[in-house]
């Protein structure tokens, strides 16, 4: 997925350029509200590295969410066989895992963190491979798994990564489809 995904009129997902746009990721993954994206303390080169990182790993993707044209979010994809899950589950063939994050006070606009994901959902949807999408979010972040389970996801394991216990959940391509607005 390199060009920019239509999904609705008002979201489109790209790929993230870590060399122009790192300093406006930079503010929303220290921001307050990104506390379960774990890089509250990360500096601005600390930033630029990572996604540099990301640009250049074959198992990992970091793509830009645009609400109506502007910058509005940023969706992480990774292969959960060689990133972030390797050895807390088994995975299968078709899984994608999926990170996501909204600029800092765009989650209050009613319906737009559900709307993001969403997007982010068909993105990654819109490629035949993608079977299952699988997400981890932070044990204690209820929110999340609320929208999550509201688009087609099913918690299935409790795991425990270096840095925090995660509620592992799967949303396959049916239940997307059932699921999705």
């Amino acid at each position: 997925m390199s060009a920019p995904v239509e999904i609705r009129a008002d979201f489109t997902v790209r790929l993230l350029d870590p060399l122009t746009e790192a300093e406006l990721v930079h503010g929303w993954v220290t921001h307050p509200e990104a506390a379960f994206w774990l890089m509250r303390h990360a500096t601005l080169t600390d930033t630029e590295r990572e996604y540099m990182a990301i640009a250049a790993s074959a198992h990992r993707d970091a793509y830009l969410g645009l609400h109506r044209g502007a910058p509005a979010f940023l969706m992480e994809r990774y292969d959960p066989a060689y990133v972030d899950l390797v050895g807390l589950y088994e995975p299968l063939p078709g899984d994608v895992g999926m990170r996501l994050l909204t600029a800092p006070g765009l989650d209050r606009l009613p319906g737009f963190t559900p709307g993001a994901l969403t997007a982010s959902l068909r993105a990654l949807f819109a490629d035949p491979a993608t079977e299952r999408v699988v997400v981890e979010p932070d044990l204690h972040d209820t929110a999340a798994h609320a929208r999550n389970e509201a688009l087609g996801f099913r918690a299935e394991a409790i795991v425990q990564k270096p840095e925090k216990e995660a509620l592992l959940s799967f949303c396959t391509r049916a239940r997307f489809a059932s699921a999705a607005p």
